[in-house]
């Protein structure tokens, strides 16, 4: 009767530890994968266009060598501020989706969801329908970026009670807030002339063809101090991951935590937004398809996402202005295009294969 069957587990007690040696090979050689893929689109980006210039060419120059007159100024005044734009603009809106689904735990969260993008969209609308001019080229990315964050902290002062926030009361504030904005927005569009339309048209449904270095120096700064403080909040974010009271327990104060990633969303959408308009899809597709392949764990998908992000917005551009060439698609209309479908079936395929989202 001393015989215990405890013994007969012992072959079973391995196995979870073994299972996060595939997630971490996975998530290498994705990452690995998109060093390539982003090298290899910035090649084709910075040839491609009414006037070709072999990869050979686009090297010769990176390195340091002259090309011909009409080449180098093609290359360095309008593809490559635009290519860094693109890698900008892609890796904030990446980054910025990933740690929102973070926060919120919720892998349908994206940086729209508190009203950022919406928020943004008032600030540059305001000022194209009026008319204003304060900051000269300026003001249109200014104003949006200002309102973006100042729209995200009017959300997060609004589902405070108690000196907490609460997911659920974050999410249904964003999106009353955002309701808030798009009647705003109609109501400038209403009252706005011909061509203040055609240019707030323009401007919401996205595009990188405005792209110069003084946007790009504009931009890099918040970009640069967000994505390089996101990683620090990776092993928390995991911690969140069991749920608040578990996280409370395990030394994350959760309130200081929300606050300062909204904070990093907010400084990453809102530079994003102002300077190309609104492109969605993003934030929402890249994280989710990376936690898919490569695990939920934070300290990959945080940085998976910046880098996943970049890849995408870079081959959107591409196509955005090859594929109709002379004329120019929309870039926040081509990523929804393609990536309203692909999340379709991603929600598909998750329901099936998990039988929900949790």
């Amino acid at each position: 009767m001393t015989t215990v069957q405890a013994p007969q587990k012992a072959p079973d007690a391995p196995a979870p530890s073994s299972s996060p040696a595939p997630r971490r090979s996975a998530a290498w050689l994705l990452g690995a994968g998109m060093v390539v893929a982003l090298f290899a689109l910035l090649l084709l980006s910075a040839g491609m266009g009414a006037y070709e210039i072999s990869p050979g060419d686009v090297l010769r120059s990176l390195t340091g060598h002259e090309l011909d007159r009409v080449a180098e100024s093609v290359l360095w005044n309008v593809r490559l501020p635009r290519i860094v734009l693109a890698l900008l603009v892609g890796a904030s809106l990446g980054c910025a989706g990933a740690l929102m689904q973070g926060v919120f735990g919720n892998p349908l969260a994206e940086p729209g969801v508190i009203g950022i993008s919406s928020g943004a969209a008032v600030g540059a609308v305001c000022v194209i329908s009026l008319g204003l001019n304060f900051f000269g080229t300026w003001t249109v990315s200014v104003a949006a970026f200002v309102s973006g964050l100042a729209t995200v902290l009017l959300v997060y002062a609004m589902s405070r009670s108690g000196g907490r926030s609460e997911v659920v009361t974050l999410i249904l504030t964003g999106i009353a807030v955002t309701a808030f904005a798009g009647a705003l927005i109609g109501l400038f569009i209403f009252f706005a002339d011909t061509a203040a339309v055609n240019q707030i048209t323009f401007w919401q449904l996205g595009s990188l063809s405005a792209a110069t270095w003084p946007k790009v120096l504009a931009v890099l700064p918040c970009a640069a101090i967000g994505l390089a403080v996101a990683p620090f909040y990776a092993r928390r974010l995991d911690l969140l991951a069991l749920g608040e009271r578990p996280a409370r327990h395990l030394g994350v104060d959760v309130e200081k935590l929300r606050i300062a990633l909204i904070l990093v969303i907010a400084l990453l959408t809102s530079a994003a937004v102002s300077v190309s308009g609104v492109i969605g899809f993003v934030g929402l597709v890249v994280p989710h398809l990376l936690r898919m392949v490569a695990g939920p764990g934070h300290r990959f998908l945080i940085i998976g996402s910046a880098l996943g992000g970049a890849v995408v917005l870079l081959a959107g551009d591409l196509a955005a202005r090859t594929l109709v060439a002379p004329a120019e698609l929309p870039l926040g209309v081509l990523t929804a295009f393609v990536g309203s479908p692909f999340f379709f079936w991603l929600l598909r395929r998750t329901r099936k294969k998990q039988g929900g989202w949790a």
